[in-house]
């Protein structure tokens, strides 16, 4: 299913649709970052996705890293919540969702790198490296604020 993301469009469809959902920064042990290329935009996100019912969002995030690249990891603090409602995404099915993320910080503990229906292409990536790759808004700045916010990683 194809996505489009819109970020303070003035020609965005309308939401029709709110889920809370779950981002990770996942970060190794030298300090790299975990990311995936999404099949539905082509564009490098971090691991996450929507939270399912009976699923804390702590496992919601473990399950969607899981899924997607292959890494286990565990949870070791939140980098931010991100509930704008300008930034939505339209799928192809009609759901037009409205954001409501919120991105925790991660840190790998076992698994080995593996693409997925949801990621063509994974990868870990040092900080300084992110910075030219093809993204959406919303994910550079979950990036930015993990960054400037200097969170440690608990090992």
């Amino acid at each position: 299913m194809a996505r489009r993301d819109y970020e303070d469009d003035p020609n965005a469809p309308e939401a029709n649709s709110l889920v809370p959902a779950a981002s990770v920064v996942v970060v190794d042990e030298i300090g790299r970052v975990l990311l995936h290329r999404r099949t539905d935009n082509g564009m490098w996100a971090l691991p996450g996705g929507k939270m399912e019912l009976g699923e804390s969002l702590a496992g919601c995030g473990i399950r969607e890293t899981r899924e997607e690249t292959g890494i286990e990891i565990e949870i070791s603090g939140i980098v931010g919540t991100y509930t704008d409602p300008g930034h939505v995404f339209a799928y192809d099915d009609g759901e037009v969702r409205q954001e409501f993320s919120i991105c925790l910080l991660g840190r790998a503990i076992g698994g080995s790198l593996r693409t997925s229906d949801e990621s063509f292409e994974v990868a870990w990536f040092k900080p300084d490296e992110m910075d030219a790759l093809p993204m959406v808004a919303g994910i550079r700045k979950r990036l930015h604020d993990w960054r400037s916010s200097r969170i440690p990683v608990v090992r």
